[in-house]
């Protein structure tokens, strides 16, 4: 499956709801749902909604997640795999290890206005964790972990526009951030209720995939 690179707001559209996925201008009167809250589609404004109940459910579920990560539907349920052989609550786990990929870390320190941003920044070879390079967006940080843009990247405007940005949104808890320093130490592990802005059930994810 290849990866989607249409308009990102069409993805929100589909789902009802904000997704977060242009940055900034997803928290002004630009933002797609905001002018045109319904389905894309030549009659998405005259389609009547239908309720969305069992598998439906679940799968609109998976997709918003899927969307919110910017994964591959195998990506997705790889992680789901590892999740459901790691002790602990299944579903908790998946989304503590999605909060613990590279790119989210990145979007999660203010250094990218949306995870697709970071995880170019990522890609594009800014970053590095403990020292060393890294450009795999799907690298998991874990406690005591200092990621941190590379010297060579320190003044790399998109990073820096970026920062200025987002400075008004604070950093998790498991993150210890130094704007100035433009770099983060992992001092925990994600926890349930600061892993993203919207609200996920991730047990329809759990049922779905379980069948």
């Amino acid at each position: 499956m290849a990866r989607y690179i249409g308009p990102v707001c069409r993805l929100c559209r589909r789902e009802g709801m904000k997704l977060f996925l242009k940055g900034e201008r997803c928290h002004t009167e630009k933002c797609a749902i905001e002018k045109r809250n319904f389905i894309p589609g030549q009659h998405g404004k005259s389609k009547r909604v239908r309720k969305v109940v069992g598998y439906g459910l679940q799968l609109r579920e998976k997709q918003k997640v899927r969307r919110i990560y910017g994964l591959l539907e195998t990506q997705f349920r790889n992680n789901f795999e590892k999740a459901s052989k790691t002790r602990g609550i299944t579903g908790e786990t998946m989304l503590a290890t999605l909060e613990r990929r590279l790119d989210n870390v990145i979007y999660r320190m203010g250094f990218g206005t949306s995870r697709s941003q970071s995880r170019q920044v990522v890609r594009h070879g800014h970053i590095q964790v403990n020292g060393r390079k890294v450009n795999i967006p799907s690298f998991l940080v874990k406690p005591g972990d200092v990621v941190e843009v590379r010297e060579s990247s320190r003044q790399n405007p998109t990073i820096l526009a970026a920062r200025d940005a987002t400075a008004h949104a604070p950093a998790p808890s498991w993150l210890d951030v130094d704007r100035e320093g433009l770099k983060a130490k992992v001092i925990g592990q994600p926890r349930r209720d600061e892993l993203t802005q919207i609200q996920i059930n991730e047990q329809l994810i759990v049922e779905l995939y379980s069948k």
